[in-house]
């Protein structure tokens, strides 16, 4: 189905429970190549070593039409066993988590120690000169948090990607 013009852009987090196996990730990302699908945030790792199943979580945006037509094609992979979206998911839940160093003496130290405290962000690290901070939360969060401490001396960043998983007692 063709994407329409009128149809606002969204963003969707889909969790992928695939086989463990060589080439399932290229296929995967394969599926999003071959089409021009933009890949906003990629994590993947095994989450069941006695089935050998492992789960990507893919950050991608596009119209409604297109996201669907997305998930369907992932859901035709011969190694893929679920897709959920988690964003369309009541029970989603969905966080990231960051490493934030900041070069900070004097008083951006203490003004970057007391933004840390606001986002309850975790010091991880410490040396007369900077500061490592670790943060989880919504992207959003980490956004904000970033925002604050560029002037206080923002020297580099490193983030996971959104991870997801379902409430309740049932198994993605």
């Amino acid at each position: 189905m063709p994407a329409r013009t009128d149809q606002p852009i969204e963003r969707r987090t889909l969790a992928v429970i695939v086989d463990n196996e060589p080439g399932v990730l290229a296929r995967v990302v394969g599926l999003f190549s071959a089409r021009g699908y933009n890949i906003e945030s990629l994590t993947v790792a095994e989450t069941d070593h006695t089935s050998h199943r492992s789960r990507i979580t893919i950050v991608t945006s596009g119209q409604a039409v297109i996201l669907d037509q997305i998930k369907a094609q992932l859901e035709r992979i011969v190694s893929v066993h679920t897709v959920v979206d988690v964003t369309r998911d009541p029970a989603g839940v969905e966080r990231e988590m960051a490493l934030i160093k900041v070069k900070s003496e004097g008083q951006e130290r203490i003004e970057a120690l007391r933004v840390s405290e606001i986002f309850r962000a975790k010091v991880i690290d410490t040396t007369l000169k900077s500061l490592i901070f670790e943060l989880t939360g919504s992207s959003q969060k980490i956004d904000a948090f970033i925002e604050l401490v560029r002037p206080l001396g923002l020297v580099e960043v490193s983030r996971t990607g959104i991870l997801s998983i379902q409430r309740g007692a049932e198994r993605t």
